[in-house]
């Protein structure tokens, strides 16, 4: 893409913007020629966060960014995103793998059924026992004083 082809922005830093954005990305230089629709879903993930990221915005708002990525995939939106946050760029994400979102936040918020449950810094929410269990795969199941039949603990919130 040619500076101006870019949703008609013609100012100095359009070029430092792609080269951020292929640093990020590589594979998206490889095939800028190539169409939008023919490519992978994560590398369509990929190119829809580079055109927001296009635009210098302040907040950029993501709904599950992980969502239907192989693992390898989704280290590499999230690794990307990191670099994003450091850049200077506000990140709104809502995702359900904690794990991910943990490792990039520096607020995070636990909501249940539209409510938020939880709050607190990613090391705070990392050590909650019902966040362990419940969102981060670390909690065991346990078997109930009675001996007969495995329980889980009640949350706290």
């Amino acid at each position: 893409m040619h500076a101006w082809e870019c949703w008609g922005r013609k100012d100095s830093q359009l070029q430092d913007d792609f080269d951020f954005i292929y640093e990020l990305f590589p594979i998206l230089k490889e095939r800028a020629g190539q169409e939008s629709e023919t490519l992978s879903g994560g590398e369509q993930q990929m190119l829809a966060m580079a055109r927001a990221m296009l635009r210098r915005p302040k907040l950029l708002m993501l709904d599950e960014p992980s969502l239907g990525l192989a693992p390898k995939v989704a280290r590499q939106v999230y690794d990307a995103l990191l670099k994003i946050s450091q850049a200077g760029t506000t990140i709104l994400l809502v995702e359900q793998n904690a794990k991910l979102a943990l490792g990039i936040a520096t607020f995070g918020y636990i909501m249940e059924s539209g409510r938020i449950v939880l709050e607190g810094t990613p090391q705070e929410l990392q050590a909650n026992e019902d966040v362990q269990e419940l969102y981060l795969g670390v909690g065991k199941e346990t078997t109930s004083p009675k001996g007969w039949r495995l329980y889980k603990k009640r949350r706290t919130w």
